[in-house]
């Protein structure tokens, strides 16, 4: 990714194809008067900032490219804090091309992908998390993805970070004074103070950690596998809950050989539905692939949902497929969290759930009845699997990390503080404390970018597309 950042750079900032409208932004100190030169309607060089105009875009021969709008922005005041303008053109990509090459051809260049979010940052007009959240706005799917996307590019999340930091900057302060003065014997810091403050900044800290797994979730989707024994009635459950005819069913046993994989939004909550190959002794090769495949699936799954057939099914039978097939994985170190579906009531009303509870493994709390070929509870299936994934949905309304290296860093950041505590209490010296506090702030100043390096920040903003 280039450094230039005082190159006037250029890109089509909306997706690619035809369309009504097409638009194309420029950033830089040159960018009004590039388009200037060859905007006929209004001198852009002398209007007002936020201001939008009416023109004919004309190459060097003089030939009419299009009619298009130019809004333009006066530095500081646009998004990148540089001299900005934006096209609104007719949405040809012929069209759009071909003005891109008229403005590189007299002294703009291709912007690199995510450079403008890139030049903000730069700027001072978004903070790398704020930075990074504009990502996320882009790809939200619904509507929590696209709150929490909103909440962290408004500040929310940063907000809460620098409040930390800067509360551990001030107390630092003191430690480092302590330092200069360390042939007097002088303790500027007092240490039940300093201890209080980093037990409340832990406090802080892990209450984010712990709210990645729904930020996570809430991001990516909920893996969450549909497994059984053959002919269980896995795929007419998948079916139920998409309510669409997604997936063949047959009363042949081992009609599903692969996965099947579709999404059903929940409440904003995507959940990644995954049919499985039924769970039994393989009858063949291409079976035995399958049933590898599903064992897969529920290593990675976060949530697992497991059907059984209420007319066929022992409570010893489903206890010991629960224990054969259910298990943690260690290696994977993950722990789904388990649904159980007693399938096909309509066939055998009289069954008893209570029969098939075991403790610790199957209560009132994850089984619930239904017959999937008549839709029978599967509204009351969904609540269940949005209540095991969402226990309070008050969490939803605090600040909550979504991004893997604000928690790889707020990890980081709580571990060092952890050793500060380890310090304190042992009555280590002030230079061994000041070495774990330095260490706690450099993690939390990855987040906002107050610490940064140029790999790191072409690592994020090569991930954004061209235009933004």
């Amino acid at each position: 990714m280039s450094t230039e950042h005082n190159e006037t750079i250029v890109a089509i900032a909306t997706p690619p194809g035809q369309g009504a409208i097409g638009i194309i932004r420029l950033s830089g100190t040159e960018a009004i008067r590039i388009v200037d030169t060859f905007f006929f309607g209004k001198n852009l060089e002398k209007v007002e900032g936020n201001t939008v105009h009416y023109g004919k875009i004309k190459n060097e021969n003089d030939e009419m490219l299009d009619e298009c709008m130019a809004s333009v922005f006066i530095a500081p005041r646009s998004y990148t804090k540089e001299n900005s303008v934006e096209l609104s053109c007719h949405g040809s990509p012929y069209i759009l091309s071909e003005i891109v090459k008229l403005f590189i051809r007299n002294g703009a260049r291709m912007a690199n992908p995510g450079e403008f979010t890139m030049r903000a940052f730069l700027n001072g007009q978004l903070d790398l998390s704020q930075a990074e959240a504009v990502a996320d706005l882009i790809a939200s799917e619904n509507a929590s993805t696209h709150d929490l996307a909103l909440k962290q590019l408004r500040g929310g999340f940063s907000n809460v970070i620098k409040e930390l930091r800067q509360e551990l900057i001030d107390f630092s302060a003191l430690i480092e004074l302590e330092l200069d003065f360390g042939e007097e014997d002088v303790e500027f810091a007092d240490r039940s103070k300093l201890e209080a403050l980093v037990l409340k900044i832990k406090g802080v800290m892990q209450r984010l950690i712990a709210s990645f797994q729904y930020g996570n979730v809430i991001k990516n989707g909920v893996s969450t596998v549909i497994a059984g024994r053959p002919n269980a009635g896995k795929s007419t459950l998948l079916n139920a809950l998409l309510n669409e005819d997604r997936a063949i069913v047959s009363d042949i046993a081992g009609t599903t050989r692969d996965t099947i994989e579709e999404s059903l939004n929940i409440r904003g909550i995507k959940f990644r539905l995954i049919d499985t190959a039924g769970i039994r002794q393989a009858q063949d090769s291409i079976e035995k692939l399958g049933v590898a495949k599903t064992k897969e699936k529920i290593d990675q799954s976060t949530l697992i949902v497991y059907v059984f057939d209420v007319t066929e099914l022992k409570p010893e039978d489903l206890w010991q497929d629960v224990d054969d097939f259910l298990q943690v994985n260690e290696e994977l170190k993950l722990k789904s969290r388990k649904i159980f579906v007693a399938n096909k009531m309509d066939l055998n009303p009289y069954s008893k759930l209570e029969s098939f509870y075991k403790e610790g493994m199957i209560s009132q709390d994850n089984l619930i009845s239904a017959s999937a070929i008549n839709k029978m509870n599967i509204e009351a299936l969904k609540d269940l699997l949005y209540q095991n994934i969402i226990e309070n949905p008050e969490m939803l309304d605090q600040t909550i990390v979504v991004n893997n290296r604000h928690f790889e860093a707020l990890y980081n950041a709580d571990n060092s503080l952890s050793k500060v505590l380890e310090g304190l209490k042992s009555g280590i010296s002030a230079d061994l404390v000041a070495m774990d506090i330095r260490q706690s702030l450099y993690s939390l100043g990855e987040i906002t970018g107050v610490i940064s390096s140029d790999d790191l920040l072409e690592s994020i903003f090569s991930r954004f597309c061209i235009g933004k």
